[in-house]
């Protein structure tokens, strides 16, 4: 069998991060374990090793660059906790450059959130919650003094989106829930804030870019599946420039990139889960699909004033990297990020399939075959659910999957009714009351895998984490008969007491998608799969985080005892220096192992 650690050592390079001068791009990769900042040269003549720029015990969750100067800013927290802050690297230029880290905020206890640079570079827009923690004011923040600013207070979940041409001005966003994103105008001169969008027309709105030729960004006001807009920030309108109708169905717009000088834009499309890469020249409205691509997921991308791409890419059976796409030149990566010796060629690709659920809608999911011999009976199959609930499962190389793949199991990964990826109405159909019709497109998923004459149906096993983790509790309490075992990733056991603790920044926006304990207590209760614990009579594995801010380790807590008190079989599994995630590579090592190990004594 071959060992687990070796598909972790699979590596991966996202974010990129152009250089003022294009000479260099900057990008996330975990070379060595977790993800830390690195950077190479874009030259097609120029042959070197990438240079590894921080060094943390905890992975940087983003790096951000502008093109008024040469350096960057990484973001980064301690142990998964959340707590963001922000380190300055100064200079990343060739292999002799020495460059520097230095920390810019202070408040350990708080969560920065990176905003924009100023025209010049020098300065930084973010919010934060260090007033009291839940609410997140707005800062500016002088680079080489490292003086802060206050510019106003505000409540709620908000970010800075974008910030004017002339540094007037603050393009603020609040995350009121996952459909639902209202726009703040502030004036940074004296903190006045002016509400642009409608209170009677929710939507979302994302990725703006404020040029001197307007405001652009990612709006479903006028769409249901989106559209690249222009904002009017006097009268709070958008106008559509590319409309969803312009695209096929089952899809809708999810990535915006605007050149400095606001003429060139690039976008994707997310059909059917698979991004679609175009460019379109803001001044004369003219569009076109980026050719030679392979087909696949992009999670970044940023265009240039002279057209030029630079775009993190990863397809099912090929890892993630960074590549740049040139006028007339064919699309090329710049990275080449190590497959662990394993062979390319034992990777799988899954089938986009459609089934019908109970009522008769027809749910999309994403269906894996291994390559090995199929044993008698049929292959085992693991039904995956991703988290969310606004999320969705892409074709993006996911080492797990593969290594499972290889040891003989199939996998269904469905994007059932509450995935985003397919419009707002799709989106809101597992809202409040309407949340077990998500679980029941569960079971229809099973029903189809029994129909399969090559999976096995008495060796299902169900697997997911944060969100996925409840809708795995959900479906083992609500159809036991249907699953042979299941794996919980810091899963939500008890909606009461995750209402109760979750971190106070997010609650009220979770309040919008779950319900809230004021008004739907009862709701909340009775869809609890702690409640119906004794129905999980099929080996459990649980797995957590114990500075987990999102869903605390108290849930994980609470179904292991519950079900151990039933006489159930369960293996629980927590780590002191991780949060909602498994970052550190001998943690994921340690997690992953016992996970297969679980599943292959128990599927």
């Amino acid at each position: 069998m071959t060992d687990f650690a070796r598909y972790l050592n699979i590596r991966s390079a996202i974010s990129p991060v152009l250089s003022p001068d294009g000479s260099r791009v900057a990008f996330l990769s975990d070379i060595s374990g977790n993800l830390q900042v690195w950077s190479v040269a874009t030259g097609r003549d120029v042959c070197e090793w990438p240079r590894q720029l921080t060094f943390f015990a905890d992975k940087v969750w983003e790096v951000h660059g502008t093109s008024a100067a040469s350096h960057l800013i990484a973001v980064s927290d301690v142990g998964g906790n959340e707590r963001q802050q922000f380190y300055l690297i100064s200079g990343y230029g060739g292999p002799q450059t020495t460059h520097d880290v230095r920390r810019l905020t202070t408040n350990d206890q708080a969560i920065h959130r990176f905003g924009a640079f100023s025209s010049d570079g020098q300065r930084i827009l973010y919010t934060c919650n260090d007033r009291n923690g839940t609410d997140f004011d707005l800062y500016v923040l002088d680079i080489a003094s490292g003086d802060v600013s206050k510019i106003c207070e505000m409540s709620g979940n908000r970010g800075a989106m974008a910030w004017s041409p002339d540094d007037r001005y603050a393009l603020v966003a609040e995350a009121v829930g996952p459909l639902q994103v209202e726009l703040y105008l502030v004036d940074l001169a004296d903190g006045d804030v002016r509400r642009l969008t409608p209170e009677d027309e929710p939507a979302r709105y994302s990725a703006a870019h404020w040029t001197d030729t307007g405001v652009y960004l990612l709006s479903d006001r006028l769409h249901d599946r989106g559209g690249l807009c222009r904002l009017d920030v006097e009268t709070g309108d958008v106008t559509a420039i590319v409309s969803a109708d312009a695209h096929a169905a089952n899809g809708e717009f999810e990535l915006l990139s605007v050149s400095g000088d606001g003429v060139q834009a690039a976008y994707t499309y997310n059909h059917e889960g698979f991004s679609e890469l175009w460019q379109v020249n803001l001044a004369s409205g003219q569009r076109h699909l980026v050719d030679g691509l392979p087909p696949g997921m992009v999670s970044k991308i940023s265009v240039q004033a002279s057209g030029d791409l630079i775009l993190d890419l990863q397809t099912p059976d090929r890892n993630p990297n960074i590549w740049l796409v040139r006028a007339e030149e064919k699309p090329r990566s710049l990275t080449q990020s190590d497959q662990a010796g394993l062979d390319p060629a034992s990777f799988v690709a899954p089938q986009l399939i459609h089934y019908s659920t109970f009522d008769g809608r027809s749910i999309p999911a994403f269906y894996y075959v291994p390559r090995t011999a199929q044993p008698e009976g049929g292959y085992p199959c693991i039904l995956y659910v991703h988290g969310g609930p606004t999320s969705q499962l892409r074709p993006d190389f996911d080492v797990r999957f593969q290594y499972f793949l290889s040891q003989g199991y199939a996998i269904l990964g469905p994007n059932v009714r509450g995935s985003s990826g397919y419009g707002r109405t799709y989106a809101a159909l597992d809202d409040v009351e309407k949340r077990m019709d998500s679980v029941a497109d569960l079971k229809h998923a099973v029903l189809w895998l029994q129909q399969r004459p090559e999976i096995n149906p008495e060796r299902i096993a169900i697997y997911g984490r944060s969100y996925g983790g409840f809708m795995v509790l959900a479906a083992l309490t609500e159809y036991p008969e249907l699953f042979a075992a299941g794996i919980d990733v810091v899963g939500i056991a008890n909606w009461v007491t995750f209402m109760e603790r979750t971190s106070s920044w997010r609650r009220a926006h979770r309040e919008k998608e779950y319900g809230s304990l004021a008004h739907h207590r009862d709701v909340l209760e009775r869809i609890s799969p702690i409640h119906k614990a004794d129905r999980i009579t099929m080996p459990l594995m649980v797995i957590a985080g114990d500075n987990d801010p999102r869903v605390p380790l108290f849930e994980s807590e609470q179904i292991v005892e519950k079900v151990r008190a039933n006489g159930g079989t369960v293996e629980f599994l927590h780590y002191a220096d991780e949060g909602h995630k498994i970052s550190k590579l001998q943690n994921r090592i340690d997690s992953f192992g016992k996970m297969a190990e679980f599943l292959h004594k128990f599927v």
